[in-house]
């Protein structure tokens, strides 16, 4: 949970969508007069919508972004105005349009929160407009989407190179060895999501490249003990909140998988690294090794097939 005691998270329209109705109906028909029949409308089923809870889990705030590629339907409940809601709320749903490589979104800014979107980037047009009694403009943000590097040719693979390390920076080494090869997919298991290695601002910048790729994107990461990482803020945990579409996070359950003392990295493109004992940085790979890179990720998929999703995620704010 942040500082001021809410999280974000993503939202289901048919699962969730009496608790966003709610926030919605208090903030726009209760509190701006808005005719409730205008309140909702066709777009709400197939947007991608983000939800704020408090600690409690109680929603209390909301918007959304329509396949029309507009945010809107921003609202906040009074009580939480000025702690942050709202610019979590955007600031997610933006990294949902990069990563579908959306070139911009738009939206209708009340005039009075003109200065609220400006401080996030978007930039007014044309004049104002009357929508549902409410003064309004029209705003767009271009979006710097990443760029991923040219593709190789089909039959192009990885040059191969064996990986070996004994401390933490060849570890760190052959950890951005694997990553630099990744296309759309990794795999993690760890045991503490190794602090001073996955957190590492490279691999941190390699994580968010993969995860920004595009819709092939799929990151997995099986962590045994994850409440200190949680505890710390671990900058990979934060990265998986922001780009939930992309990033999965798993704990085992089963006490025969609460013993498994390995670590291991797998891109896909046949790059692996595994440290037998996930306390040491002892470890060794290679850049492309496609049948010892098949055995790890059956192995993996066992793991992750029996584990839950990281419900204690929630206690880190965006």
């Amino acid at each position: 949970m942040g500082e001021d005691g809410f999280h974000i998270e993503l939202a289901n329209w048919d699962a969730d969508g009496d608790a966003l109705r709610a926030v919605r109906e208090q903030v726009f028909v209760v509190e701006q007069h808005v005719p409730a029949d205008e309140e909702g409308d066709a777009l709400d089923a197939d947007a991608i919508h983000v939800i704020a809870r408090d600690g409690d889990g109680r929603a209390i705030g909301t918007a959304r972004l329509t396949t029309t590629r507009a945010i809107g339907r921003m609202a906040v409940l009074e009580a939480w105005r000025g702690k942050g809601v709202g610019a979590a709320l955007l600031r997610t749903l933006v990294e949902q349009a990069r990563a579908r490589s959306w070139p911009e979104v738009e939206l209708h800014a009340q005039t009075h929160a003109l200065a609220f979107y400006a401080q996030a980037g978007f930039v007014a047009e044309g004049p104002e407009f009357d929508e549902c009694g409410i003064a309004h403009r029209r705003m767009r943000l271009t979006i710097a989407a990443f760029t991923p590097p040219p593709p190789r040719a089909p039959e192009a693979r990885p040059a191969v190179k064996t990986l070996q390390s004994s401390n933490l920076e060849e570890a760190l080494a052959a950890t951005l060895a694997i990553l630099a090869d990744a296309r759309y997919e990794l795999v993690v298991q760890t045991r503490d999501l190794d602090s001073g290695l996955l957190d590492d601002g490279a691999v941190i910048d390699a994580f968010k490249r993969v995860a920004l790729s595009g819709r092939r994107a799929r990151i997995r990461i099986l962590v045994q003990e994850p409440r200190m990482a949680i505890s710390e803020g671990h900058a990979l945990l934060r990265l998986a909140q922001q780009l939930p579409s992309a990033i999965a996070v798993r704990v085992p359950t089963e006490e025969r998988d609460l013993g498994e003392p390995s670590a291991i990295l797998l891109n896909d493109r046949g790059g692996f690294l595994l440290r037998p004992l996930a306390s040491r940085m002892d470890g060794e790979g290679n850049t492309c090794a496609p049948g010892r890179h098949r055995q790890l990720l059956a192995g993996f998929d066992e793991l992750w097939e029996r584990a839950e999703p990281c419900a204690d995620l929630r206690v880190l704010g965006i």
